[in-house]
């Protein structure tokens, strides 16, 4: 029985250590000090970004039949992207999506190519 007692002993003590102590977090606050002009150069490369163009997939350009019946063939095989027809004189223009990066619109091209070959990618001028 001695040893009994000893290693109970040891325990009680060993569990009396670890629940006496007390864990707690770390607790700290952050301050940022940050020039004014990063904050400045933040908001102007928001309103570039604004005003960039994004991409766009030419599909087709000739009679306006023609553009009708492109966008009727694109609507049966894509519904992802949006689409919209354009007047440039002389000809009608088939316009997709509204890509964000160049690298959007490459995916989107490689799809679109198997239905219409002769498409391409294109930045649109802005109007101000």
């Amino acid at each position: 029985m001695g040893k009994m007692n000893k290693f109970l002993n040891v325990l009680f003590f060993a569990f009396l250590i670890v629940s006496s102590h007390t864990i707690t977090a770390q607790e700290g606050t952050v301050t940022v000090n940050q020039d004014e002009a990063i904050t400045q150069l933040l908001k102007l490369k928001k309103e570039v970004n604004e005003k960039a163009s994004n991409y766009k997939i030419q599909v087709y350009s000739g009679t306006r039949s023609g553009a009708q019946n492109a966008q009727t063939k694109f609507n049966e095989s894509f519904y992802s992207w949006p689409l919209s027809m354009e007047y440039e004189t002389p000809n009608y223009k088939v316009w997709v999506g509204n890509f964000v990066n160049r690298l959007e619109a490459d995916k989107a091209l490689i799809r679109i190519k198997n239905k219409f070959p002769n498409a391409f990618i294109f930045k649109p001028k802005k109007e101000e």
